[in-house]
C-alpha cells in the first residue's frame, strides 16, 4: 500500500522498439511543473536499444524516480498493467513512448482529481505533431458524457486517473490489440466512475503513418463488437447478439452493413466522419505550410538572404539531449 513518501502520480510508459522516441517522451515528463511523480518505463520485449536508452536516462537523472521494468513482448495492455501493478502513485498517467505531454499536464489534471473526490478521470484536448517541423495542430474534444463515450472514443488513453479505478475494472484487457483504452474507459463507466474534460491541449500525439491507432480505425466495428461483449449490460439485446455473432462466427459476414445493428452502424459512421474531418484538416494544413515555406525560401533567395529550409530537403535537426 502507498505511504506518505510515495509519489502522488505514477507515469507509466510502455516501450516496444521505440527507443528513438523515448528520450522525447521522458523529457516531457521531466519538464512538468508538478514534481511529485515517479516514472516507470516498461520494456515490452524490445529488440532495439530500449534498455540501453532507458538505463542512460536513469543514470543522467539520479535525482528523479525513474525505473525500468522488463518483460517478454505481450502488447501495450499487458505492459501498462505491469507498470501500474508495480507503481506506487495514487494517480496514474499512461504515456506511450512516441508521445509527449505539455509541461502543465500533471499540474492541471492533478488539480481536478484533488479538487473533486467524485471525479476519477481527468482528460484533456490533444495536439498532434510530426517528425518534421510542421507546427502542432490542436484538436478539441467534447466535454465528457457517459452517453457520448458509449458512441465514440472521446478521451485519449493519456488521461490521469485514480489507481483504484484500474484496480476495480481489472486493468486493461490484455487480449485486445487495439481499442483497449476505449474498453477501459467504458469499464470505468460500468463501475460508476465519473470523468472531467479539460478543454486545453495538454497531450501530444505523434502523427505518423504506422501505429495501433491506424489498426483501431481499420477495425472499428470489430473493436465495437468486442467492447459490447465485454460490457453487455450497457447495450441493447440486439446489439449484444450481433457482437457475439461477430466474435463467434464469420466476422466478415457479420460486419456487413445489413447485419450491423442501427445504433452501432450510426455510431461507426459518426466516428468515420469525425476521423475523415480531422485527417482532411491535417492534410490541408500540411500542404499550406509547405507552400508557405517554399515561398519564403524563394523570396529570401531573391533578396540574397538564406531562407528557411524546406522540410524533406535537409535532415531535421537532432532533438535536444534529455
Amino acid at each position: 500500500m502507498p505511504h506518505r513518501s510515495d509519489p502522488l502520480v505514477s507515469v507509466v510508459i510502455p516501450c516496444h522498439n521505440y527507443a528513438r522516441y523515448l528520450p522525447e517522451a521522458v523529457s516531457s515528463v521531466l519538464a512538468q511543473t508538478f514534481h511529485d511523480w515517479e516514472l516507470v518505463i516498461v520494456d515490452d520485449g524490445s529488440t532495439d536499444n530500449t534498455v540501453e536508452v532507458t538505463e542512460d536516462l536513469i543514470a543522467r537523472h539520479p535525482d528523479r524516480s525513474i525505473r525500468l521494468l522488463r518483460q517478454d513482448n505481450a502488447g501495450v495492455s499487458a505492459a501498462r498493467n505491469t507498470g501500474i501493478e508495480a507503481c506506487a502513485g495514487r494517480y496514474v498517467l499512461p504515456l506511450d513512448a512516441d508521445d509527449v505531454i505539455a509541461p502543465t499536464m500533471l499540474e492541471k489534471t492533478v488539480a481536478v482529481l484533488d479538487g473533486d473526490p467524485g471525479i476519477a478521470i481527468a482528460s484533456t484536448d490533444v495536439f498532434t505533431f510530426t517528425d518534421d517541423d510542421l507546427p502542432p495542430q490542436a484538436m478539441p474534444l467534447p466535454a465528457y458524457s457517459r452517453e457520448l463515450l458509449l458512441q465514440r472514443l472521446i478521451m485519449f488513453y493519456c488521461s490521469l486517473y485514480r489507481r483504484e479505478a484500474w484496480q476495480t475494472v481489472g486493468g486493461y484487457d490484455e487480449t485486445m490489440r487495439a481499442g483497449e483504452d476505449w474498453d477501459f474507459w467504458i469499464g470505468c463507466v460500468e463501475h460508476g466512475y465519473d470523468a472531467h474534460h479539460i478543454h486545453e491541449p495538454l497531450f501530444g500525439a505523434r502523427n505518423k503513418d504506422t501505429g495501433l491507432h491506424l489498426e483501431a480505425a481499420e477495425n472499428d466495428l470489430a473493436i465495437r463488437a468486442r467492447i459490447v461483449a465485454n460490457h453487455p449490460d450497457l447495450f441493447k439485446p440486439i446489439t449484444r447478439g450481433w457482437a457475439h455473432a461477430v466474435l463467434a462466427q464469420d466476422a466478415d459476414a457479420c460486419l456487413r452493413d445489413e447485419h450491423v445493428p442501427d445504433d452501432i452502424l450510426t455510431r461507426a459512421a459518426e466516428m468515420d466522419q469525425f476521423l475523415a474531418a480531422v485527417m482532411a484538416l491535417q492534410r490541408t494544413t500540411r500542404v499550406q505550410y509547405y507552400h508557405i515555406r517554399r515561398l519564403e525560401k524563394a523570396l529570401a533567395a531573391r533578396g540574397g538572404i538564406a531562407g528557411p529550409s524546406v522540410p524533406g530537403e535537409e535532415h531535421a535537426p537532432a532533438a535536444a539531449p534529455v
